[in-house]
């Protein structure tokens, strides 16, 4: 019987597993291998595939990602919805390290992404005003909140190319223009599971100040070693929020990502 899930896990930078018993699953997509075997296993009484968006050794940094086959395995799986964990930088004193943050807009700095499945000869305009699903944004805020977890229930989310870090005069436009925190993965991926029709959740862990805080020359710039250092120690808080969520979804969906494509294609 072909395997089946429900709700698919992008696991982010320092997380790279989600259950301690899992079934791997092998899938091919006409965009390639994703970026690791799915592994699916049950939270309650559904299936949930996990997929370690850099590779299980880390081997894909953020602008080499396949985040086409990624997407395409979770939607060939049945998967509809998209838990997406990532790590980001605070861009704003009052978010801190170790603050959730669920996103519901980006601002994209990439460039040269593989970010459509519609190369054409059929011409697709996809709806990204609001990117992020607001019934699944509802449900894990709730989650964290049963949880005793704060969190800031809404924040833009800036994207950059990756793989270095944010210059200091790059964050400091980021601040003046009100953003709350950076990122090198949530474009496109957000964009493709809207694609594909899929629900998609952001859930933001900041592990860092980006370039600094001005004015405050006790906070460092961030560092690798100091982003997988922080996601770390706030994994289990993670694990208990993806799996809180991931129980008490609701099985029907009442938002409109999947009527996503419903008048987003040209035809003359």
């Amino acid at each position: 019987m072909k395997p089946k899930a429900e709700i698919g896990v992008l696991g982010g930078s320092g997380f790279y597993s989600l259950f301690d018993e899992t079934t791997p699953i092998k899938v091919n997509t006409r965009y390639g291998a994703p970026s690791a075997p799915l592994a699916l296993s049950r939270v309650a009484d559904r299936n949930v595939a996990f997929l370690p968006r850099h590779g299980i050794h880390h081997e894909y940094p953020p602008h080499m990602v396949p985040y086409r086959a990624n997407l395409q395995a979770f939607k060939q799986l049945g998967v509809t919805r998209v838990i997406a964990p990532c790590a980001v930088g605070s861009l704003k004193p009052t978010v801190k390290p170790g603050d959730l943050v669920f996103c519901d807009q980006f601002v994209n700095f990439t460039s040269g992404r593989k970010d459509t499945f519609y190369d054409g000869p059929l011409t697709t305009h996809v709806s990204t005003a609001n990117p992020y699903c607001p019934q699944m944004r509802s449900v894990a805020i709730e989650a964290a909140s049963r949880l005793g977890f704060g969190a800031h229930k809404t924040g833009s989310v800036v994207v950059i190319q990756g793989p270095r870090f944010s210059t200091a005069a790059e964050s400091r436009f980021f601040r003046s223009q009100g953003w709350d925190v950076v990122n090198m993965t949530q474009y496109p991926e957000a964009v493709l599971a809207r694609e594909l029709e899929l629900c998609y959740l952001n859930i933001s862990i900041v592990t860092d100040y980006d370039a600094g805080l001005e004015g405050d020359p006790g906070v460092e710039a961030v560092t690798q070693k100091e982003v997988v250092r922080v996601f770390g120690r706030n994994m289990q808080k993670l694990r208990a929020l993806i799996l809180e969520t991931a129980r008490t979804m609701p099985t029907t969906r009442d938002c409109d990502c999947g009527r996503s494509l419903e008048h987003a294609r040209l035809r003359v």
